[in-house]
């Protein structure tokens, strides 16, 4: 038996990457996933994997920072199995460049995905979490939250989950339904992997693990804070870096 046996998850931008281990890891541990992605076919192939291993997982395509497609994919999600007990906001881009060459559109189009489109996951979460009493609701941010060089649209935009999580965590708690963060570091993924060799190696060297992380390694803390040994964990932002950042 798994931890989250019985369970519903919605994960956003889990086609590939960091979400794509996160799917996988909830899955693994019982639940039933909604693999939500801007992409209809590689959210399908990542739904098709979950199956193929034999867990059950519907594709969603959904671009979070648009309203309409968060409210169709919740309904999707209730359609196919009633209710919705996780929500994981993990989809997020980035535009970087240094501030004073960051154009209104790059600026616009960070903060669009990575923190309206994670208020309106998590608003849409509250509505129906309240009322049943029962819900996690764990939030994607990142280490350059404290700020990073050329990063100041996506620092932002991260700085600003933040302060979602622990507002939600602080109105919901009462209802049963908790809300954390984490902070991922430097994860093996697709994106990462296209950094020259010489920034990777510089980024591993600051890692006392001595390794990049994958995506397991995060999606293993998701599916503790979604599990109901994770009940009286809220508001917490958790650092995910293997010490990177110390």
């Amino acid at each position: 038996m798994g931890r989250l046996d019985g369970k519903v998850a919605i994960v956003t931008g889990a086609g590939r990457g960091l979400g794509k281990g996160i799917a996988l890891k909830l899955a693994e541990e019982g639940a039933k996933v909604v693999v939500g992605d801007v992409l209809e076919d590689i959210a399908a192939a990542c739904a098709q994997e979950i199956k193929e291993a034999g867990g059950e997982a519907i594709a969603v395509a959904a671009n979070i920072a648009k309203l309409a497609e968060v409210e169709a994919l919740y309904a999707a999600t209730e359609k196919a199995y009633g209710r919705i007990d996780i929500v994981v906001n993990n989809a997020g881009i980035n535009r970087d460049a240094m501030l004073h060459k960051t154009t209104d559109e790059q600026w616009d189009a960070v903060i669009g995905v990575n923190l309206t489109g994670t208020f309106y996951m998590v608003r849409e979460a509250a509505k129906r979490m309240r009322e049943q009493e029962s819900g996690r609701i764990i939030n994607v941010s990142s280490m350059s939250w404290m700020g990073n060089v050329g990063q100041a649209n996506y620092a932002a935009s991260k700085a600003g989950v933040i302060g979602l999580t622990r507002t939600a965590a602080r109105e919901l708690a009462r209802k049963g339904v908790t809300c954390n963060a984490i902070c991922p570091g430097f994860i093996d993924t697709d994106m990462t992997r296209g950094v020259p060799e010489k920034v990777w190696d510089l980024m591993v060297s600051k890692i006392p693990a001595g390794r990049a992380g994958a995506p397991r390694d995060v999606g293993n803390m998701i599916a503790f804070l979604a599990s109901d040994e994770a009940a009286y964990i809220n508001g917490q932002i958790i650092d995910v870096s293997g010490g990177m950042v110390l």
